[in-house]
Protein backbone atom coordinates (compact mmCIF):
# COMPACT_ATOMS: atom_id res chain seq x y z
CA UNK A 1 0.00 0.00 0.00
CA UNK A 2 1.31 3.71 -0.67
CA UNK A 3 0.19 7.23 -0.23
CA UNK A 4 1.81 10.04 -2.03
CA UNK A 5 0.90 12.72 -4.29
CA UNK A 6 -1.24 12.03 -7.13
CA UNK A 7 1.41 12.09 -10.31
CA UNK A 8 -1.24 13.20 -12.97
CA UNK A 9 -1.78 16.33 -10.94
CA UNK A 10 2.05 16.47 -10.36
CA UNK A 11 2.53 16.66 -13.99
CA UNK A 12 -0.20 18.71 -14.79
CA UNK A 13 1.41 21.54 -12.59
CA UNK A 14 5.12 20.55 -13.96
CA UNK A 15 3.53 21.52 -17.19
CA UNK A 16 2.23 25.15 -15.67
CA UNK A 17 6.11 25.63 -14.92
CA UNK A 18 7.53 24.80 -18.02
CA UNK A 19 5.15 27.27 -20.18
CA UNK A 20 6.43 29.67 -17.85
CA UNK A 21 9.72 29.05 -18.00
CA UNK A 22 9.26 28.83 -21.84
CA UNK A 23 7.72 32.47 -21.84
CA UNK A 24 10.93 33.84 -19.69
CA UNK A 25 10.05 33.77 -16.20
CA UNK A 26 13.17 33.08 -14.60
CA UNK A 27 13.22 29.43 -12.42
CA UNK A 28 14.45 31.17 -9.40
CA UNK A 29 11.51 33.47 -8.62
CA UNK A 30 8.88 31.22 -8.81
CA UNK A 31 7.35 29.74 -5.82
CA UNK A 32 7.89 26.13 -4.56
CA UNK A 33 4.18 24.61 -4.78
CA UNK A 34 3.24 21.56 -2.81
CA UNK A 35 1.12 18.76 -4.03
CA UNK A 36 -2.61 19.25 -3.17
CA UNK A 37 -3.66 15.92 -4.33
CA UNK A 38 -2.70 13.24 -2.81
CA UNK A 39 -4.29 8.94 -3.55
CA UNK A 40 -4.24 5.91 -1.30
CA UNK A 41 -3.00 2.84 -3.47
CA UNK A 42 -3.57 -0.78 -1.94
CA UNK A 43 -1.81 -3.82 -3.93
CA UNK A 44 -3.68 -6.86 -2.86
CA UNK A 45 -1.79 -8.85 -5.13
CA UNK A 46 1.17 -8.45 -3.51
CA UNK A 47 -0.38 -8.04 -0.01
CA UNK A 48 -2.09 -11.90 -0.76
CA UNK A 49 1.35 -13.24 -1.89
CA UNK A 50 3.01 -11.84 1.62
CA UNK A 51 0.03 -13.38 3.58
CA UNK A 52 -1.03 -9.74 4.31
CA UNK A 53 -5.09 -9.51 4.69
CA UNK A 54 -6.85 -5.69 4.70
CA UNK A 55 -10.03 -4.88 6.35
CA UNK A 56 -12.80 -4.19 4.52
CA UNK A 57 -12.97 -0.39 6.14
CA UNK A 58 -9.34 0.21 4.66
CA UNK A 59 -10.17 -1.01 1.21
CA UNK A 60 -13.10 1.22 0.92
CA UNK A 61 -11.12 4.06 2.26
CA UNK A 62 -8.66 3.43 -0.75
CA UNK A 63 -8.48 5.50 -3.98
CA UNK A 64 -7.10 2.81 -5.88
CA UNK A 65 -7.29 -0.83 -4.83
CA UNK A 66 -5.08 -3.34 -7.07
CA UNK A 67 -6.61 -6.60 -7.51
Amino acid sequence: MSYGPNVKATFRRAAVYIDRIIKGARPADMPIEQPSTFEFVINQRTAKALGIEFSPALLVRADEVIE
